[in-house]
C-alpha cells in the first residue's frame, strides 16, 4: 500500500504536477458559475508554476538535504563492499535500445566505480529493481554489470540486487545480500540530497553503512541568491526537492526511518 500510495499520491503532490492540475481545474470551472474562482485558479497555478520555475526554491529545499553529509573521506581505509543505489538507468529504454541509457544521477555509478577500482578488493553491490507501478521485466540491474565492466570494475566483483522498488527495499535486499559481518565496513553511494533518508532506511534495516554522497544539485551558498534562467530547470529542482522531504516526513511518520532528519553519527 505504501508503495502504492509513493507511486499515487506522492507524484500528484509533486509541485509541476500538483500546479498544472489546478490550471486545468481552473479552466474547466470556467465554462460553469464558478468562472471567477476558476480564474483565480488559473492565475494562482501560473504565478506559483513561475515562483518553482524561475526563483531559488528549489535550491533551498536541495540545499539543506545535500549539506547533511560531508563528501567521503576514502583516507579511512578500505572497506569490505561499496553499495550504489539504482536511480541512474532507464530500465525501460534500456530494453528498448539493447543496452543500457543512463538518464540522471550517472554520478553514483561512476562514482562507485572509481572506489571499486581504488579499492580492488571490496565487493560491490548495485540495487535496482523496478519503480514502475505497473511492473514489466526490465530491472536497472539488469544494465548495470556492462556499465561497471566498461569502468574497469571486474564482472567477478559484482552482486546484483534487481527486486528492490524503492529506497526501503534497497536496504532491506542489500543487506540480505551483503550479509554484513561484525566490523564490516560499506560504503553506501547515492545522491546528496537523498543521502538523509538513505541512511535513516539503512540504519532501520540494521546495516550500518557509511556515506558516500554524490551527484550534487547546488553549488553552494551562492545558489540560494540565484535565479533560473529556464523554467525547467528550476522545476526539476523543485520537484526532487519537494519529493525528497516528502518522503523523509512520510518514511518518519509511518516508523520506515526513526529520525525525521536523520544526518551523520
Amino acid at each position: 500500500m505504501f508503495f502504492f500510495l509513493s507511486k499515487t499520491v506522492g507524484y500528484l503532490l509533486l509541485p509541476t504536477n500538483l500546479l498544472i492540475t489546478l490550471g486545468l481545474l481552473g479552466a474547466i470551472l470556467l465554462a460553469t458559475r464558478y468562472a471567477r474562482a476558476g480564474r483565480r485558479l488559473m492565475l494562482l497555478s501560473i504565478l506559483l508554476l513561475a515562483v518553482a520555475g524561475f526563483s531559488p526554491l528549489g535550491h533551498w529545499l536541495l540545499y539543506p538535504l545535500e549539506q547533511r553529509f560531508p563528501p567521503c573521506d576514502v583516507t579511512h581505509g578500505a572497506p569490505d563492499g561499496i553499495i550504489v543505489l539504482g536511480g541512474s538507468i532507464d530500465a525501460d529504454l534500456s530494453e528498448a535500445h539493447g543496452g543500457a541509457v543512463v538518464r540522471t544521477a550517472a554520478d553514483r555509478i561512476l562514482a562507485a566505480a572509481a572506489l571499486a577500482r581504488r579499492f580492488p578488493d571490496a565487493r560491490v553491490i548495485f540495487s535496482g529493481g523496478s519503480a514502475n507501478l505497473i511492473g514489466n521485466d526490465a530491472r536497472e540491474a539488469d544494465y548495470a554489470v556492462a556499465l561497471f565492466e566498461s569502468l574497469g570494475v571486474d564482472k567477478a566483483r559484482l552482486l546484483m540486487e534487481r527486486s528492490s522498488r524503492n529506497t526501503e527495499e534497497n536496504a532491506k535486499f542489500s543487506k540480505a545480500l551483503a550479509a554484513p559481518k561484525s566490523g564490516e565496513r560499506w560504503l553506501l553511494v547515492t545522491s546528496a540530497f537523498h543521502m538523509p533518508r538513505s541512511i535513516g532506511l539503512f540504519r532501520k534495516a540494521q546495516f550500518p553503512v557509511e556515506a558516500c554522497p554524490v551527484d550534487w544539485r547546488v553549488a553552494g551558498p551562492s545558489d540560494l541568491r540565484a535565479f533560473s534562467v529556464t523554467a525547467g530547470n528550476g522545476l526539476a529542482r523543485t520537484d526532487i526537492g519537494l519529493r525528497e522531504w516528502i518522503g523523509l516526513l512520510a518514511y518518519w511518520l509511518t516508523g520506515k526511518i526513526d529520525q525525521p532528519f536523520p544526518g551523520p553519527g
